[in-house]
């Protein structure tokens, strides 16, 4: 959510951003929040006016009560009632009409960084750099499941069962081979200097609309019915939340954490559910960074942190590119953000495996997340990046390690995980 001093300040701006994210439909929100914000404002300043006049009655009728001046006494107490239900009518109207301010500040988009490319969509994003070689083998590289398959590694009929489309069962050495993968993940950052952290995978709703915007809590989201909480998609959800309405010491910054959790999510829209596969899935583990810090700081993580994804997947052997999002393919409270996607031997071309983010002070305005400095207190910038979301990076691990005899070559970062194993050998 922007400051609402700077759409006042600033609306050609805040309506050009909005063009840039090819969303012109939000355009007349601008004029409307001005004019809501002028006539809150007034208001604010007619109550002050009536109150300082309230005030100023009241010590007079006090003199002249004492005066015994009975009858101007009686004048301003009749003033006083007037201002009272003039007052009440003020604030009832200032009642209605700050959450319909703030309703439409919430669909402002964040204004973007200057770097962000101009686009529609996902399919102009923007290709930055590329990280190892890119290895079409001489052989034929199956469909992720049917390697997986050969090491009765997936059970989906059961899963349909149970839980229905877009859920899986992972068995055998798959299973350890996804879970190891998780734990070099958290080792890689806690070696980063990141504190580890596994959170709450259920939220409130005024945590989800600090975080998210409307329209990716109602994409995303699972909601607990009956009861105020939402399984969350991401663990940014609860670990951001952690500092809901909190001051910070800003000798306590950056705040560098790395957490845990299972993400839920409802992946409603054109891409949808994977019925063979376990690339698109209503469930899936992840281990993410988070980072609360300084203004002036952010753009510095945000280069760390989208570096560390980069090193995290080089050091399992998976070739992988960065890719700059376009201004049509942020997400409504992203300054900037950029894609790392891993290449995928089968398909000769790159996937998505993770995603870094800046946020600017977007979330920490929407939840009250302040840092105390020696000028005041300030709002605090927000990131995230994921290390690691798998099973995507299970297939990536798997199709870049994948032998020509169907065995799976355990890359050595993860062989301490495995038990000391280096290859795993398909039973069928």
């Amino acid at each position: 959510m922007l400051d609402i001093k700077f759409v006042r300040e600033n609306p050609e701006i805040v309506k050009e951003n909005i063009k840039k994210k090819f969303q012109d439909e939000k355009l007349p929100l601008v004029d409307e929040i001005i004019a809501l914000d002028q006539k809150i404002r007034s208001l604010k300043l007619r109550g002050d006016t009536l109150r300082a006049e309230k005030n100023d009655c009241a010590k007079k009728v006090g003199f002249l009560m004492r005066e015994k001046k009975n009858e101007e006494a009686d004048v301003l107490k009749n003033r006083v009632v007037e201002i009272n239900k003039e007052l009440e009518q003020i604030e009832n109207e200032e009642a209605e009409l700050t959450p319909e301010l703030k309703k439409k500040m919430m669909v402002i988009p964040n204004i973007i960084d200057p770097s962000v490319p101009v686009g529609k969509d996902d399919s102009e994003n923007v290709e930055n750099e590329r990280f190892g070689e890119p290895i079409v083998p001489d052989f034929e590289v199956p469909y992720h499941a049917d390697i997986i398959a050969r090491f009765n590694g997936l059970d989906k009929d059961a899963s349909g069962r149970t839980s229905g489309n877009g859920f899986y069962y992972l068995m055998g050495p798959i299973a350890r081979l996804h879970s190891a993968m998780l734990s070099y993940a958290r080792d890689f950052m806690i070696d980063k200097g990141f504190t580890y952290c596994i959170p709450p995978f259920m939220i409130r709703s005024d945590v989800v609309s600090g975080v998210m915007s409307f329209a990716e809590m109602e994409n995303m989201m699972y909601k607990i019915e009956g009861e105020d909480l939402y399984l969350i998609g991401t663990s940014e959800h609860s670990m951001i939340g952690r500092f809901k309405g909190q001051i910070i010491k800003e000798s306590e910054l950056p705040i560098t954490m790395t957490s845990y959790s299972p993400c839920f999510r409802k992946e409603v829209g054109a891409h949808g559910i994977e019925e063979r596969g376990i690339y698109r899935v209503h469930q899936f583990e992840k281990q993410e960074m988070i980072v609360l810090c300084k203004p002036e700081e952010s753009m510095d993580w945000y280069n760390k942190m989208w570096q560390f994804s980069v090193e995290f997947f080089r050091s399992l052997d998976v070739p992988v590119r960065t890719l700059e999002c376009c201004s049509g393919d942020l997400a409504d409270l992203k300054v900037k953000s950029c894609d790392v996607e891993a290449w995928s031997p089968r398909q000769k071309k790159y996937f998505e495996v993770g995603s870094c983010s800046t946020l600017g002070d977007a979330q920490a305005r929407r939840l009250g997340i302040r840092a105390k400095g020696e000028k005041g207190n300030y709002l605090v910038h927000t990131l995230n990046n994921t290390v690691l979301a798998t099973p995507r990076g299970l297939i990536a691990v798997i199709e870049n390690n994948l032998q020509e005899d169907g065995s799976i070559k355990i890359p050595k970062a993860l062989r301490p995980y495995m038990g000391g194993i280096e290859v795993l050998k398909p039973v069928k």
